[in-house]
Formats: C-alpha cells, structure tokens, sequence
C-alpha cells in the first residue's frame, strides 16, 4: 500500500492486458498528434522562442501521470498558465531573451516546490481560496486577452506592448489599418476554417495536425516566407539611416542604464547584509536607492524614446527593386515612376536589439517558425538563489492554484465517467514533479489541459501509459522532425492558440453565480473587468476577486443568521420572517445558525436584546444550537454574559439541540451549571412543551396568545 502511495503507476497494472496497451499507445498517439503543434504555440504565448513548447510537453506529461492519481489526465502547456508565466516575467527581462527563458525555466521549479510541497504536507484544501465566481470571472477574462494578443501575427503586424493590454490592442488595431499582411491573415483565416470545419465533422480528427501540416505545406511551396537582409545603403529614403543611428542609441542606452541599475541594487543587497544600526536604512543605502529611482526614471525615458523610433522604423514600407543579385528599395509613397518592382512590400524586420547597419534584415513575406534546434534539451537543474526565489513565489503562488484548479476540475470531470478514484493531494505531487522535472530539461510552467484530456478519454486511454507515449512522440519529434516545422506560419500558432482558448469562454458562469448569490455574480464580474483593465498584470483581478470573496465571508461570518422560530404547518419550527408566521409574546425561540466565535459573539448579543425590546412580554428565551457547530472562548465568554443579564432581568433561558464539542467546551467552563443542567434540551419540541408548559399552563398570563400559542399549533401572520 505504502509502495503505491509513493509509485501510484504501479497500480496500473492490475488486470492490463495487450488489449489495454494497443488502446493507450493509439491514445497517446492522438493526443501527441494535438499536443505538439498546441505547445508550440503556447510556448510563444509565454513569450518563449516555439521550440520551448517541446521542451514542455517532452517530460511533464509523463511525469505527471506517474506520479498523479488521475490516469487520463494530459499535462503540458496550457493558455491560461503560459499568458500568466509571460505576464509576471516581462517586468522582469524582455520576453524572447536569454534572461527570460531562464527565468521561465526557474519559475517552472519554484511552482513545481511549491505543489509537491502542498501535496505532501496534505494541503489541497488550499485551493479553496480560489472560488469558482473568482475563478469563472478570471478565465474569462483571461481567453479574451489570450485571443485578443494573437491579433498582431494574424494581421502580419508589429507593435511594442504597453504597459496595459488594451492599450496594446489599440496600437495592434492602428498598425493593422496602416497595413495588413494579406497572406498572413489568409493563412490564419484558412487554418480557422479547416479546425472548425474538421471538428464538426468528426471530433476525434485531429483537426489542429491537419491546420498545420496543410497550411505548413502551402507555406513552402508559396514562398510565403521571404526576408533578405542589405546594408541600410540600400533603402533610398531620406533620413532614415540616422533614425537607425538614433534607434540604436536609445538601445544601447537604456542596456547601458539597466546594468548601472543592476550593479546599484547589488551594492544595496549587500549593504543591508551588514549589521544594522537599528536606526533604519544607512544614509549610503538611502542615496543608492535614490540612483535607482533616478536610473529607472532615465530608463523609462530611453525605452519611450526607442518606442518612438522603433514604431517610425516599422512604419516604413518598401517596394523592392532586385538587380544583378542586389536589392535596392524605395519608399511606397516615393515610387519613381520608371521603376518596375518584385511587387512585394517590404518592411524592416525591428525587435528590442540594436540594428546592424551594414546587415538590415528586411522582410518580404509573413513570419514562420523557423528554424528548431534539433535534438534534446540540455538537461540541468536551474539556479535558484533565495533571492529569486523570493521574487517569483507570489507569482508561483498564483499560477501553482489556478493550474491545480484547472487540472483537478479535469480529472474529477472525468473520474466522474471513469469511476476512477481521485486523490487531489496526490495530483499536486504528480503536477509539482512535472513541473520540477520538466524544470530541468528547460521547460516552463505546465498543468493539466482541458482539450487534451478530452481527446485522451475519447480515444479510451485506459492508463498513464498514453501520457507515456505522448511524451515518447514529443522526443521522436525533437530529434527527427524540427525541420519538418520550419515554414509553419507563425499566423497559424495564433489560430490555434485562438480555437484553443474558445472553450474557456463561460459567460453562463456569470449568470449561474448571481442566481445562486447575488454577491457571488458580482464578484465574479468585478474580477473579470479587473483582469481585463489590468492586464497583463493578471495576479491583480486574482487578488481583487479573493479578496473580495473573503470580505464576504467575514462579513456573513459576522452577521449570521440569528431567526426567530414558530410554528409551521408541517409542524416543524421555521423562521418566523421567511415564512410569515405569528410569535409567542412570552417565549423567544432563537435559532443561532453558525459557529459562535469571536467575530460574531456581540452580534447574538445584539440579536438578543432587539427581540428583548420588541417582546415587552418577553419571559423566555430558546436557544435553538443545532447550527453551532463550534464555540470559541470569545463566544462562551459572551454567551455566559447573556445567561447573566437574562437572569438578572427575571427571565429564563434554555438551550436545545446542543451538539457534543459545544456541551464539552461548556462543561469544561461550568457554563452548563450557569444555564441549568435540567435547561438543556436535546430536541426543540421537547424544550417546547416544556416551557410552554411553564410559562403558559402554569401561570395566569393575560392574552389570547397564551390559549392558542403559536409555538404549538400553526398560526399565520393576519
């Protein structure tokens, strides 16, 4: 038993056959088929050079299966978690670049830590925080911002991104009605119609594989890939080779200013290790953090500054003119009239490095893949220091419970078919080592995904061994067909990441959230504009919607229900207010629906003395404790209080329905001798009888109530 806690894959054996096998290999098959095109694509959607994408969706899928519970789960890239790894890394290094592909890499460890820990200490309940409006509002929000950063490759466009998403969709909608790369969207626009099409024809074709391999095929022998590189000499445009100069200042300026700012913050770093004065911050530490404000200020200038000119270099269109085997280009709006071009429009192809002005790589074309390093990925355990450790964990926090959520909604969706037995604690094992395995040969965050599962249980995946296999295809593919890969149009990634993300989309989720609370649909809705305006700072809608979710709780955790009690046709006692009832004028029978701790002991207190007020004729109060469920000392310190003063005042006090911690908590505090041993009840219609008894039939009350009591026979408001 010990043996499959720890190697759950063991017990996958019982009762497989060849049957079994043949089913789980052509499963494994199928959702490699769908997996390898799909990672790639969200590799690029976490700001990740493609190949990245194989690197991910290599170990982590079968890793995961086993050491998880769940035998169809898929693992490996998915949207949500790839948008939320580039949105927490981008402050961090510029996406593409050395520095943020390890970053990547390292933060794919420190959520893999972060799950494996949870699941080994038994903290799935963790996940909970997250509740599902929150959730709902979340992914939603996230599949349009998903979408929506795919328009810029399905247009043929190039922007900077600003500081917030929509203010980078304005500039992809400027630039795309100054100038659309027709090829570009056809291919996007085609591989649309051939995956939707191929999915209502048969769902179990794998309609992603088949986008890629036509339109990859129609890429190559178009030509739709067309760049060529000249010395800036070459582009007969006034002006432009100082814009060049200019754009390559600002370059090495603001690397020039980053690494200044680098070394500062070193020297703060280590000045504080130094023994402190225990007077604050050292004047020598408050002047270096003044040269980093100061070097971040002239920072922010240098990058609008090369914005600027890298938004004027990209506005620039060409028209080509090839002679003996060297371009020559004109500007499309200062054509001279004799010249007869290739009929291409040409841009200058400008990322975030300076330009080599005797090398201009200008593009004729649309964007391809391009070339995949061959072979594995190099196999090594990524640098962790406590300081990056430190950096990245909010943001590991975030990414480990939204990717856990995703992928244990998966797996109880379909143990719920399988009748399979789940383990959720388990599950975050399995995915904590597929990230901190998947860590070391170069991938980035991973987690369960929704569509590949899918596929794998229609395909009837009996066991882990077709995540087995699926890896097994992604290593085939990695040594022996990256080239095949090459002319795949970046435009088609972006179709396939937008098909992807359409199933995220739930706005039934919004409505099916208010009707069961009101203030749940609004959360749910404050968390998906949050999300939207904020992007891609996505951790800011997640904590909006927590913490509003938790506010909530406090609150009604503050305010329970207190109901007055009467009696009901059914002749149960149900509350007076929500079912019209009338009220005995001498007996108050209070039902207390919550544990009585703390932050809400005042508020029974205060519930008490409203009905004392209202009920001049008030003789005796009922506690109903059936929904007690927990009591504090706070609470047995309040509870005792009440006791008192309704003593005092002359009146009796009861209790019924007490479960067995809250009569132990009260024994052990004599708050059971206070109220009266013979004062407790374990059923209301015996405390009922009895105090009516007292207070009615053994008194000479005035009032007709006291003849027909409403606690004993069903009596509606006139």
């Amino acid at each position: 038993m010990l043996l499959l806690k720890i190697f759950p894959f063991l017990g996958w054996f019982k009762g497989y056959d060849a049957k079994s096998l043949q089913v789980d290999v052509l499963a494994g098959l199928t959702v490699a088929l769908v997996l390898i095109p799909q990672s790639m694509a969200y590799a690029q959607l976490a700001g990740l050079p493609a190949y990245y994408g194989l690197y991910a969706a290599f170990l982590p899928p079968m890793v995961a299966s086993l050491f998880g519970s769940s035998r169809q789960l898929a693992t490996g890239p998915v949207a949500v978690v790839s948008l939320m790894s580039a949105a927490s890394l981008e402050p961090l290094a510029t996406a593409g670049s050395p520095e943020f592909i390890a970053y990547s890499v390292v933060l794919a460890l420190v959520v893999g830590v972060f799950q494996f820990s949870l699941g080994v200490l038994r903290l799935g309940l963790v996940v909970n925080f997250l509740s599902h409006p929150v959730v709902n509002g979340f992914t939603n929000a996230a599949a349009i911002i998903i979408a929506s950063s795919q328009f810029s490759k399905f247009f043929g466009v190039y922007v900077d991104k600003a500081p917030h998403h929509y203010e980078t969709m304005i500039r992809v909608a400027k630039a795309a009605f100054d100038y659309t790369h027709l090829p570009s969207l056809a291919f996007g626009v085609a591989a649309v119609a051939i995956m939707v099409t191929l999915r209502k024809i048969n769902p179990r074709i794998p309609n992603v594989l088949v986008a890629v391999v036509i339109t990859t095929v129609i890429s190559y022998f178009t030509g739709f890939n067309h760049d060529t590189k000249v010395p800036v000499a070459a582009l007969q445009v006034e002006g432009i080779a100082e814009t060049i100069t200019a754009f390559n200042h600002t370059v090495e300026e603001t690397k020039h200013l980053g690494d200044s700012r680098a070394e500062v913050g070193k020297k703060i770093d280590e000045l504080k290790k130094e023994p402190s004065s225990g007077h604050g911050p050292s004047i020598e530490v408050i002047k270096l953090q003044n040269d980093v404000a100061l070097l971040t200020a002239q920072i922010e200038e240098a990058k609008a500054h090369s914005h600027e000119l890298r938004t004027q270099l990209r506005g620039y269109k060409f028209e080509g003119v090839e002679a003996n085997g060297a371009y020559t280009f004109f500007s499309k709006d200062d054509l001279p009239a004799d010249i007869e071009t290739d009929g291409r429009t040409w841009r200058i192809k400008v990322g975030n490095n300076a330009l080599a002005a005797d090398s201009l790589l200008l593009t004729g074309g649309g964007a391809i893949v391009g070339k995949i390093p061959e072979g594995l990925p190099k196999f090594r355990v990524p640098e962790l220091s406590v300081g990056s450790f430190l950096k990245l964990l909010p943001t590991a926090i975030i990414i480990s419970l939204l990717g856990f959520m995703e992928a244990i909604a998966i797996a109880k969706a379909m143990a719920a078919k399988t009748g399979q037995k789940l383990d959720p604690n388990q599950e975050l094992i399995g995915q904590g080592l597929a990230n901190i395995f998947g860590s070391i040969g170069s991938s980035y965050a991973v987690s369960g995904s929704f569509s590949r599962s899918a596929v794998n249980l229609q395909a009837g995946a009996v066991s882990g061994v077709s995540s087995v296999v699926t890896s097994v295809m992604v290593l085939v593919t990695l040594l022996f067909l990256t080239p095949l890969l090459y002319h795949l149009p970046q435009a088609v990634l972006a179709a396939v990441i937008m098909m992807a993300v359409i199933g995220l989309v739930n706005t039934k989720g919004f409505v099916h959230a208010y009707k069961a609370q009101k203030h749940d649909g609004i959360i749910s809705i404050l968390t998906f504009i949050v999300t939207l305006a904020y992007a891609p700072h996505l951790d800011k809608g997640i904590m909006v919607g927590v913490g509003l979710s938790m506010a909530v709780f406090l609150y009604r955790s503050m305010r329970p229900v207190v109901a007055k009690l009467s009696m009901y046709k059914d002749e149960s006692l149900q509350s007076m207010e929500q079912y019209q009832l009338r009220g005995c004028r001498h007996i108050a029978v209070v039902r207390f629906d919550g544990a009585l701790f703390f932050a809400n002991a005042s508020y029974l207190d205060e519930q008490i003395l409203k009905f004392r007020s209202d009920m001049p004729d008030l003789r005796y109060i009922l506690l109903d404790a059936r929904g007690i469920n927990d009591i504090d000392a706070s609470g047995e310190e309040e509870l005792a209080l009440i006791v008192d003063r309704m003593h005092s005042a002359g009146l009796g006090f009861a209790v019924c329905n007490a479960k067995g911690p809250i009569l132990e908590v009260m024994e052990r505090t004599h708050l059971l001798d206070k109220i009266g041993r013979e004062n407790f009840y374990a059923e209301t219609k015996d405390a009922v009888k009895d105090i009516v008894s007292k207070i009615h039939d053994n008194t000479d009350l005035p009032g007709e109530g006291c003849k027909s009591c409403p606690l004993t026979q069903y009596l509606p408001q006139a």
